[in-house]
Formats: C-alpha cells, sequence, structure tokens
C-alpha cells in the first residue's frame, strides 16, 4: 500500500514531534505524522521511550507498516526477524531428535 507517496519498506528522515510512554510520534517529509512503537525503538528492550528519543531528534527510520486508513508505523530496529523454519527442516530436525532418543532407549535397555 502507498500514501502520500511512501510505501511499506522505504527509508525516510523523520523528526521526533512527541513521546509517550508507547512510542514515539515523529513528522516524516510533507508533514506527514507516523508511529514509532515502543517495541520498535531499539533492538534491545526498551522500558522508557524517553531513554532513547528526544523531542526533534532526526533519525532515519524504516516503515514497517501502513494501515488501510493511512497510519504509518514505523521501526528504528536495524535486525529483521528471523524467517521460521520450513515445515521440511522442522521435519528433519525432528527425525534427528527422534533417532538420537531410539539410540538412547536401545542403549539403556
Amino acid at each position: 500500500m502507498q500514501v502520500n507517496g511512501f510505501k511499506t519498506g522505504d527509508i525516510v528522515e523523520v523528526q521526533v514531534a512527541k513521546i509517550h510512554a508507547f512510542g514515539a510520534i515523529v513528522i516524516l517529509p510533507n508533514d506527514v505524522r507516523g508511529l514509532i512503537h515502543i517495541s520498535q525503538v531499539s533492538d534491545d528492550f526498551v522500558k522508557n521511550v524517553a531513554d532513547y528519543l528526544k523531542v526533534g531528534d532526526k533519525l532515519s527510520a524504516r516503515i514497517k507498516k501502513i494501515s488501510a486508513d493511512g497510519k504509518i508505523d514505523l521501526t528504528l530496529k536495524k535486525k529483521e526477524k528471523p524467517v521460521p523454519a520450513t515445515v521440511k527442516e522442522k521435519e528433519f530436525k525432528f527425525s534427528i531428535f527422534q533417532e538420537k532418543i531410539e539410540e538412547f532407549l536401545k542403549k539403556s535397555k
């Protein structure tokens, strides 16, 4: 989805406008507002947003999501979440585990 020329994944320059307990309201180019949720402020655990951001800070953020009503969620996180293992990988890991259990049971008899 695209809103005001922005799309998911874009890296944009933002300025922190307001700090809340739940995150920071930021201003994107063209005076568009967005939110950096507390869970998206850092790769580390964030207890207090004000420990990481101050009103007036200028930063680069990635657009994480644009909702149908035009709200823009951003992230400052550098790491991407790990991609879940495919079913095949899970089956393979389970078969190795199963082999080791069977071997253990044979030796313990």
